[in-house]
Formats: structure tokens, sequence, C-alpha cells
């Protein structure tokens, strides 16, 4: 091989699995999946999405899930996202900077305990005149009052679900703020990848039935009005899987 040759890059991998091994094409849709879902569960576990800020505040999110969630803001052009579980404020701070760019709209953030300095880092961002903090659990009667009362009639709201992720929790928010969700928006769920990465060393006990995931699958058998988008799990490495969860158009027929 002369030196202005590339040198040869095999292009195959082989996956050993309990019914025996296979070998996948890395440019196969299939190889494509696995290697994404390695990617996710190695990620996760090396914490990588703590690596990521936007307009200067950690955001803990993929990266392909920031994206996807601008193009969705983008889409919706909600009036008012509400977000449960602040954690430092990065994404209060990315859905604020969409609403800016719209040039209108407000977030309204909750969180059971807002620490100082998260607190101090949001309200004196340059885009805190669009965020209202809500500190208590979400799913306190008060804590829902609080949000009812800065929502209007006339909004259309999208919601974020991204504090507590047990089984139970998840699934009170899902009944307690799905009702904010306008027809036609969204309601998204995040950390569904516990269920994922329940053999990671850093997984708690219980997560391949104590997850988001679980909670939004119960939500989804007894809520026909919402329903899966896959469409915004296109890029195959996403911590909401099955989470992104559209609220049907009021006239839609939905099925007996």
């Amino acid at each position: 091989m002369t030196d202005n040759q590339p040198a040869t890059v095999g292009h195959t991998f082989t996956v050993r699995a309990v019914d025996g091994d296979r070998e996948l094409d890395i440019y196969s849709p299939e190889g494509y999946a696995v290697l994404a879902d390695l990617w996710l569960r190695s990620g996760w576990h090396h914490k990588l999405s703590y690596e990521v800020t936007w307009l200067g505040i950690p955001i803990i999110q993929l990266p392909e899930d920031i994206v996807i969630l601008q193009e969705l803001l983008w889409k919706v052009r909600p009036t008012v996202v509400v977000e449960s579980g602040v954690a430092h404020g990065g994404a209060l701070i990315l859905y604020a900077s969409i609403l800016e760019m719209l040039g209108r709209g407000r977030v309204i953030g909750i969180d059971v305990e807002i620490r100082k300095y998260n607190r101090l880092a949001i309200e004196s961002h340059p885009l805190s005149r669009r965020i209202h903090l809500i500190e208590g659990s979400s799913v306190d009667p008060e804590t829902v009052a609080a949000v009812t009362a800065r929502i209007e009639p006339s909004d259309t709201v999208m919601v974020m679900l991204d504090s507590n992720h047990t089984r139970d929790h998840v699934r009170a928010e899902l009944e307690h703020y799905a009702p904010f969700v306008t027809p036609d928006s969204f309601l998204v769920v995040f950390d569904s990848v516990m269920e994922r990465v329940q053999d990671s060393p850093r997984a708690g006990v219980g997560w391949d039935e104590d997850n988001p995931l679980t909670a939004t699958y119960d939500f989804l058998a007894v809520h026909p009005e919402f329903e899966r988008c896959a469409e915004y799990e296109r890029l195959g490495v996403t911590y909401c899987h099955g989470g992104f969860l559209r609220r049907r158009p009021a006239s839609a027929r939905l099925d007996p």
C-alpha cells in the first residue's frame, strides 16, 4: 500500500446475544440502532449530559434531545412551557431562548428545592424575564394551583416532566399536568432511559419497572387523547424514548 492510499476500515461488528452471535454492518439500519443503543447506555454511565451547557447554564440533557426540543418548540410555538425539575436551570434557559426568538411566551419552572446559587444564576440571566420559578413538590395541590393561576385560557401550553423519576411520581405528574397541554401541543417525559440502563453499575434497584417509561405506558393506556410521536426519537439517541406525547387535535376522532 502506498502512502496516499487510505487504510481499509472494517464496517461490520459482532453482537453476542443469548441466541448466538450476529454480525452487523455499521451502515445498516439495524447496525445503527445497536450502536446508538450502546452509545446511549455508555454515555449515560459516563455522565456525558453533565458536560453540556445552554447559554452558560448547565442543562443536563443530551445534545440530540436539545436539538429535538428546539425543533418541537419552534413547531408548536407555545406561549407557556411548564417544566418540573429545574436543577441548574439550563432547560429553562433553552425554552426561554426559543420563546425569545418567537417574541412571546413564558416558562414556569417547578422544583421541590431550588438551590440558592441555581436560583441566582437563573434570576440573573438575560432571559430571566421570561421565567417564573415555583418551589414545591410538583404533585402538591398548592403547586398545581400556582401553575394554574399563571396560565390563561388563550395560552398554548407545552409540558416537560423531569423531576422525581419514580413510576408513581411520574404517573401522578402526568395526571396533574396533562390537562394543561393544549390540543396539538406536547407533553415530554424525560429519563425513560432508566429502563435501558438498568444493567449499569450506576443504576438503581428496580429500574426495570420503577421508571418514567412504565408510568408513560400506564398513562397512555387510559388517555387516548394523547399519542406517542416517535418522529422526535428519529436520531436514535434520546433520554425521552417513548416520552414525546402529542395531545390529539380537538377535532380528532378517537377509537372506541
